[in-house]
């Protein structure tokens, strides 16, 4: 029995304050610890205004540093016959960008606190890494990137 596809409309986020950026807001909201959204502001526009005295316009650098680091093509299973085949897909602009984000986000808290003390040290050391194409979340692009290359034989699986 074939299930009926149902959609679930897109909520509008709102831009954040400062900024005026529905990305720097998405991002914001990705940080959250335990639901305290005003904990996660202060260590993104902490991150900012490190951002700040290396870059005149952080919020350019952000946005960047997101297109840089978003993926191109990823792969996707897909049955054929009793075999699971990775397929490779175009990723999409909102995908891409929610990727992106947590790709960022992840590599940023993985990071030493040896080296960085504040969770704001470690996101803009990751944004900043990102732009010059180092740092986990880049090399987290190439794995994706890497494997949708690899499987490039089963393109023509794609729905």
């Amino acid at each position: 029995m074939a299930r009926s596809a149902k959609t679930v409309a897109k909520r509008k986020i709102l831009p954040d304050a400062v900024y005026n950026s529905r990305l720097l807001e998405k991002l914001i909201n990705r940080i959250m610890f335990s639901g305290k959204k005003s904990t996660a502001r202060k260590q993104v526009y902490l991150a900012m205004e490190i951002l700040k005295k290396n870059n005149p316009d952080p919020l350019k650098t952000f946005e960047t540093a997101i297109n840089m680091v978003g993926p191109r093509m990823e792969v996707r299973p897909k049955r054929v016959g009793g075999a699971s085949y990775q397929v490779p897909v175009e990723v999409k602009g909102e995908r891409r960008i929610a990727l992106a984000i947590r790709w960022i986000t992840a590599s940023a808290k993985k990071r030493s606190n040896k080296e960085y003390h504040t969770y704001a040290e470690k996101l803009a050391a990751e944004i900043t890494d990102a732009l010059k194409g180092l740092g986990e979340s880049i090399k987290k692009r190439d794995t994706v990137q890497r494997m949708a290359d690899a499987n490039r034989a089963f393109a023509h699986f794609r729905w």
